[in-house]
């Protein structure tokens, strides 16, 4: 009998004890409030899929591997911004199990009918990525003179990325992204090389150039993601030295410039009653000095009344 009772307390102490475990909030002293994003298999448009397919070669398989790759990059980004919480893949293929119409890229999913399929419980967010551009070709150029010749591979890819407020089923934004020769971002690729026989490392180069053109792309997405649901905001302010709560992992980075807004009254359209965001003023510009993995600081360039909470936005030089 003794030995029963004793063994019941142990049951209930052990019960209390993870009782107690589950009550707590996580390591920091702190529950983790982040929103939750699930990102949705990146897809491609059907009909460039059969107009890649039908170039014959190796298109349909280097389109296969943009593709990986803006997916991967995409989750990696968004968990590198420590803004969400993303959702495994896995859990997803279960939500959407009854919803695979919609995510097939064969509906339009700015259509109201559509939108009952977007709202996942126990996800905030969800954004859904379809490739809906993809060209790949080799361009020669014969130098005057020598009569030397260069390959430059040119790359042009282009995405539509929608994000959904899965609550409501509200879509919140749309946006086209476009890469290609004539953007800022294109010099990070690797595009010209001699003309030679097609080798091995020739292959390599040639993987690497897709799959870093696919990683500009996928930071494209989460930047806009995270600037539509967390713009960089000035949150402390001493003297002339500026925090922001945005740091390594997400678009900044030391040396850039960025335009300061202070936010004014909410506009509404007149037909619509909608809202179309807050009035913004530009106050004055910061210039990035340090990066650090939760935050950033800036010195202040130009101070018409910068303040903390106040909104930043990177000057198109800056990139």
């Amino acid at each position: 009998m003794i030995r029963h009772t004793l063994m019941l307390v142990a049951v209930f102490t052990w019960a209390a004890l993870a009782a107690q475990v589950q009550a707590q909030p996580q390591a920091g002293g702190a529950e983790d409030l982040r929103p939750k994003i699930g990102v949705v298999e990146v897809k491609t448009n059907p009909t460039l899929q059969t107009a890649v397919a039908a170039q014959g070669g190796d298109k349909s398989l280097s389109l296969g591997r943009v593709t990986e790759a803006i997916d991967g990059r995409l989750i990696d980004r968004l968990h590198n911004t420590r803004k969400f919480r993303v959702i495994a893949r896995s859990d997803l293929d279960a939500v959407f199990k009854e919803s695979n119409f919609v995510l097939s890229g064969n509906v339009n999913t700015n259509d109201a009918s559509a939108a009952q399929s977007f709202m996942v419980s126990g996800i905030d967010y969800l954004l859904v990525t379809t490739v809906d551009d993809f060209q790949d070709f080799v361009e020669t150029a014969t130098f005057a003179g020598t009569g030397e010749q260069a390959q430059k591979r040119v790359i042009r890819l282009g995405v539509v990325a929608k994000l959904y407020n899965s609550t409501t089923g509200e879509l919140l934004e749309s946006v086209g992204l476009q890469l290609g020769p004539d953007d800022p971002d294109y010099k990070k690729l690797r595009d010209i090389s001699e003309i030679r026989s097609y080798t091995t490392t020739d292959g390599d180069l040639s993987d690497k150039l897709l799959v870093n053109a696919s990683y500009v792309m996928a930071d494209r997405v989460a930047n806009r993601v995270l600037d539509v649901l967390y713009p960089a905001k000035i949150i402390a302010k001493t003297g002339q030295q500026v925090t922001i709560n945005r740091g390594d992992g997400t678009d900044i980075a030391a040396g850039q410039t960025w335009a300061v807004y202070a936010l004014g009254e909410e506009m509404l359209d007149p037909d619509t009653g909608i809202s179309l965001g807050r009035e913004e003023v530009q106050v004055g510009k910061v210039k990035i000095t340090d990066v650090q993995p939760l935050f950033s600081r800036g010195q202040v360039l130009e101070d018409l009344g910068v303040d903390k909470g106040q909104v930043l936005r990177m000057l198109p030089d800056a990139q």
